[in-house]
């Protein structure tokens, strides 16, 4: 057959044809061995499980297949259980210790302490009355108000003490008193009035009795230049005033 092809085409088409069925040979191989060296070798990853239950018994793994010698073999991923599945492990309880015993101490009866020679704490006193907080405070005297003393006007007027603002002189009071008797005194209320001036005034007692002192001091009482009861402060214009003369032998004095 090659001589025919050769005596019909010549030799140099018989040398092209052998190029190409070597060239045809040489592309089946290459087609053959291909799908080994192109493909990537395929990896088995197993699939990881997890539960709370123990772990069984692994099984005997099957005999694997047979692999191209050039096929490069995968270590196999082994699943680890996760830490949040581990149960938490508790602390101990450290237990306190007991208390120690209270020491007692080993005292003699002879060298006790007698309780009776300690000092008591005083009885409390009756607890004082509440005071009240609610409205103003009550009105009191003022230091420098003038002092109630015994005693009613004419008509149960409160008296105060007299303070003078001029006491009367000896020669006011001598041409009126040469009618009493010495010793003695005369007490009189008067009501205040403007310019430092006294009137209305009555007898409230005199001694000795009958000794005319009294008659004599009310005769005077015009003269008088009294200063008007002082009170919370303020001057009080026709308040009651009580006034108290003593007559001696040789001097008159003014209370």
């Amino acid at each position: 057959m090659l001589q025919r092809v050769r005596g019909r085409f010549g030799t140099r088409a018989m040398a092209i044809a052998l190029a190409l069925v070597i060239e045809a040979l040489v592309a089946l191989l290459l087609l053959t061995l291909a799908p080994n060296i192109l493909a990537p070798p395929e990896e088995t990853v197993p699939m990881a499980t997890f539960g709370v239950s123990p772990e069984p018994e692994p099984a005997p793994e099957p005999p694997s297949e047979a692999r191209p010698a050039d096929a490069v073999a995968q270590p196999k991923a082994r699943a680890q259980p996760r830490d949040a599945d581990t149960p938490p492990t508790s602390d101990p309880v450290v237990a306190d210790p007991p208390p120690a015993p209270p020491v007692l101490l080993d005292i003699p009866l002879s060298r006790m302490p007698d309780i009776g020679t300690l000092p008591r704490r005083p009885a409390a006193g009756p607890a004082a009355p509440a005071r009240r907080v609610a409205g103003p405070p009550a009105p009191g005297p003022d230091p420098g108000d003038s002092r109630r003393v015994e005693g009613r006007g004419p008509n149960g007027e409160p008296l105060y003490a007299a303070a003078w603002f001029r006491e009367p002189y000896d020669s006011e009071l001598r041409g009126y008193l040469s009618t009493a008797r010495p010793p003695g005194w005369a007490l009189i209320a008067c009501r205040t009035v403007q310019d430092y001036r006294i009137d209305s005034c009555t007898l409230l007692d005199e001694y000795p009795d009958g000794a005319q002192i009294g008659r004599a001091v009310l005769a005077a009482a015009w003269q008088f230049r009294v200063r008007p009861p002082r009170l919370r402060g303020q001057y009080q214009v026709g308040e009651w005033v009580r006034i108290r003369i003593d007559y001696e032998l040789d001097s008159t004095r003014v209370r």
